[in-house]
């Protein structure tokens, strides 16, 4: 039984990695992994749990202590995907008012340094403000708005990955894994930006300086510029200023929120969801047929909610390892084998550019307690650091590389090339600073 879980887990794992050859969503596959993992673990209780993972009892009162784990573990998952779902539903209300247009109309250079060097900032801080994959999405629809050259646009989308990854991992709401470690109690948010800020700038300046080198001359502009409006309704200049600041103001206030109330994230980011949707049917309030997709009713239909489901499944099967103590093993034979918390750190950030993150993370959550390594804890920096920025060293390394790849549709073999050498440099320049800073 101990084998099968190990088993179950990584044939999950290879479904999910292979999801477009298999032509099965991750989500489905995550989903049902992490269901027949608590089957097995459920099933072969009194060889996994008694006789390995050191619980006591038999019967029914075993079958109680699976429950009341699997519960807990729901529980904390829970706070992530309500989290999850409010900032995605305040992303895509922004969108549907075209509040992004308040930053991008203002882009008017075309000499391509200047413009790689504005276009990767305004990434990197939004990234930080909203998410990476929100954020990659975004600035991948802009830059097909102001670049016609493939070769220049693929440039320009690289470096978009590059700045999203780094941007999310300083940030507690930045990145999936990051909203899993500040909600996990392993980082608070003020010491994770104050910790990060600093290796993520240079994950990001590296990579500009080294392409300032190599990027010469103008782009040029597409011939017809479209207006975006994909959502349908019409919005005032007003209602468009109004829910983009209100929006973006709502997201940062979060960790704010959270450290004057000590309520969990997600009851910050519910809150700010809340304001936002009073303030869309106020304004619309007079309307005689309300445009539905400037409703929060209408866009909560458009967020991804197969993410969100991919997130239930593997965080349920990784808190199934957890439980089965598979994850202990792993732990204990990492810290027998190699020890070093760097070196571990430095071979997850580079696993993620392989594998997904979220999985990576959650696992070394398990592995390791709170107790062996204290909230905010240099490794768990390392974990966030090096889990957020490794996987833009291939452009399927990330939900942003994905998302960016199938928007400006970037061979991946040209990614590896052209941008994953200098993706390399910049991980590893933000990964020596903390390794001797710290």
């Amino acid at each position: 039984m101990y084998l099968l879980l190990f088993i179950v887990f990584v044939l999950g794992y290879v479904m999910i990695a292979f999801e477009h050859p298999l032509k099965i969503d991750k989500a489905a596959s995550a989903i049902l992994t992490g269901v027949i993992i608590w089957t097995v673990l459920l099933l072969g209780k009194d060889t996994l749990l008694v006789g390995h993972a050191g619980f006591t009892g038999q019967g029914e009162e075993l079958i109680k202590q699976i429950d009341l784990h699997l519960l807990e573990h729901v529980g904390e998952i829970a706070q992530i995907l309500f989290f999850l779902m409010a900032a995605m539903t305040i992303v895509e209300l922004i969108d549907a008012y075209r509040g992004f247009e308040v930053v991008t109309k203002r882009i008017t250079t075309t000499h391509k340094v200047t413009l790689l060097w504005l276009i990767s900032f305004i990434t990197f801080f939004f990234s930080a403000a909203l998410d990476n994959l929100t954020t990659a999405i975004v600035m991948s629809a802009l830059l097909k708005k102001l670049i016609n050259k493939q070769e220049d646009l693929w440039f320009f989308g690289g470096m978009v990955i590059i700045a999203a990854n780094a941007g999310g991992a300083w940030s507690p709401i930045g990145d999936v894994t990051t909203i899993m470690l500040w909600i996990g109690g392993q980082i608070t948010a003020f010491h994770i930006i104050e910790v990060l800020f600093i290796p993520s700038l240079l994950c990001l300046v590296v990579p500009l300086i080294a392409l300032t080198f190599i990027l010469k001359g103008g782009i040029e502009r597409p011939e017809v510029i479209e207006e975006d409006n994909n959502h349908g309704g019409s919005v005032t200049s007003f209602e468009q200023k109004l829910i983009f600041w209100l929006g973006v103001i709502g997201l940062l206030s979060v960790p704010i929120f959270k450290n004057v109330t000590h309520l969990p994230p997600f009851m910050g980011i519910l809150f700010s969801l809340g304001v936002l949707w009073v303030t869309t049917e106020i304004i619309h309030r007079k309307d005689e047929e309300p445009v539905k997709s400037l409703s929060v009713a209408g866009v909560i239909q458009r967020i991804d909610t197969p993410s969100i489901l991919f997130f239930l499944g593997i965080l349920l099967a990784v808190a199934g390892l957890q439980t089965s103590g598979h994850l202990r093993d792993v732990a204990e034979a990492l810290d027998s084998s190699i020890g070093d918390i760097y070196i571990i750190n430095v071979l997850i950030g580079i696993l993620s550019a392989v594998v997904d993150n979220v999985p990576l993370v959650a696992g070394a959550m398990g592995m390791y307690t709170l107790e062996t390594y204290p909230p905010d804890h240099i490794f768990w920096e390392l974990l966030a650091y090096c889990a957020g920025t490794g996987g833009s060293m291939l452009i399927i390394g990330s939900a942003a590389g994905v998302a960016t790849m199938g928007i400006l549709k970037i061979e991946f073999f040209w990614y590896l090339k052209k941008i994953g050498w200098v993706a390399a440099l910049g991980y590893f320049a933000g990964f020596l600073y903390l390794y001797l800073l710290y």
